[in-house]
């Protein structure tokens, strides 16, 4: 695979996406990303708009109980689903990700899900 920047790219066999981080380390966002609103559109669905070079629309599901079996009770809808799509920005482009799913459902693209955000949402 060849990857890097215009001008500089060097092979690897490797996904960068795939390469384990330091623990200090943070994932940049795959893209820029000028605004990502999130609305209430019903019981436990949200609206996502992410703007960027093309811009998308997602229906997002929380479950009822979700947050509390996360351990992050405290934490509003609104921000886990904000936080969520933060962490979804920094491993895909906003092109890639469903029109319409679940939050739980992230966990089985991402492995890593559950314990991240939990990381970024703990009181």
């Amino acid at each position: 695979m060849l990857i890097g920047f215009p001008g500089h790219h060097f092979e690897t066999s490797e996904n960068p996406a795939d390469l384990p981080l330091s623990p200090t380390a943070k994932r940049l966002p795959l893209m820029t990303i000028n605004a990502t609103s999130v609305a209430a559109i019903g019981a436990g669905r949200y609206r996502v708009d992410v703007a960027a070079a093309t811009a998308t629309s997602h229906e997002v599901t929380l479950p009822r109980d979700y947050l509390a079996t996360l351990g992050l009770p405290t934490v509003p809808a609104e921000r886990m689903i904000e936080e969520s799509f933060r962490f979804l920005l920094e491993r895909e482009t906003n092109t890639s990700i469903l029109r319409e799913f679940s939050l739980p459902l992230i966990e089985s693209y991402f492995p890593d899900y559950r314990a991240e955000i939990k990381r970024r949402l703990h009181p």
